[in-house]
């Protein structure tokens, strides 16, 4: 009885441990990680509902010539905020992927990347003003982070984030959080898709995930640890699966 016992608590022991795999980061391929191509021309496309700003200037020192084409505070009610959030003042991307810009009147902004933008306003604005240039942000840049790494919103003010950034700003996974499934969950043309990241795993970098987009969203799945840990037993296999272990040693034990 007491080597049942005893046998009872060794596998309890075994089924909370932690495998270094589970926890470290990058823990399968470090070795071909190096010279892996950087991806740094990596840049979000535009959508529906995005706010931009949009600022205005030119190499000229006398700033008035692009006066008309700057962003009165008076017309952002008609860009569709209604003067709710002043951080998110800007230009709306209509349900046509559409702006309605100063002068110009209204531009397809939707499929183009930010500096793509920039470089259509420029072209058209070099009509009425010498050497433009053109500053284009989206402002509403949010990553939505659910699960074991915490439940909140993420703002991104440089228009581009990582996996690997998005957890480092959010604390990053802790032992509770499953490293290898990581789930993000994204909308596109209107239809959900759903990708998985590995972040043991250097393949990551070369995940269409790595690079998030805006209103994507992330979910730590809890280890099968932390949901045992709500219950002692929460589920037949986990009883199954003591129960195997138990056996499989006791059978092992006697056989020596």
């Amino acid at each position: 009885m007491q080597k049942l016992l005893g046998l009872f608590v060794l596998a309890l022991l075994l089924n909370s441990c932690a495998t270094k795999k589970e926890i470290v980061y990058f823990y399968e391929g470090k070795e071909t990680l190096e010279g892996q191509q950087n991806l740094l021309d990596y840049e979000p496309k535009i959508e529906k509902n995005d706010v931009l700003r949009i600022n205005v200037s030119s190499s000229s020192i006398n700033e008035e010539i692009v006066a008309p084409f700057q962003m009165r505070t008076g017309n952002q009610p008609a860009q569709g905020n209604g003067g709710q959030n002043p951080s998110l003042s800007g230009y709306l991307v209509s349900p046509d992927g559409l702006i309605n810009f100063p002068v110009l009147g209204e531009i397809k902004v939707e499929g183009l990347t930010r500096t793509q933008v920039q470089k259509k306003l420029e072209k058209e604005i070099e009509t009425f003003v010498k050497d433009p240039i053109v500053d284009v942000r989206i402002v509403n840049f949010k990553i939505t982070v659910l699960g074991e790494i915490g439940n909140g919103r993420v703002e991104v003010t440089d228009g581009r984030v990582t996996i690997l950034e998005l957890i480092a700003m959010s604390g990053g996974i802790p032992y509770s959080g499953r490293r290898e499934n990581v789930m993000i969950i994204r909308e596109e043309n209107g239809i959900k898709k759903i990708g998985y990241i590995d972040m043991t795993d250097t393949e990551l970098f070369k995940s269409p995930y790595y690079y998030l987009k805006q209103n994507d969203i992330v979910y730590v799945e809890p280890t099968y640890r932390t949901v045992k840990s709500a219950g002692f037993f929460t589920s037949y296999q986990g009883i199954i699966s003591l129960g195997t272990t138990i056996i499989s040693m006791y059978l092992l034990i006697n056989s020596l």
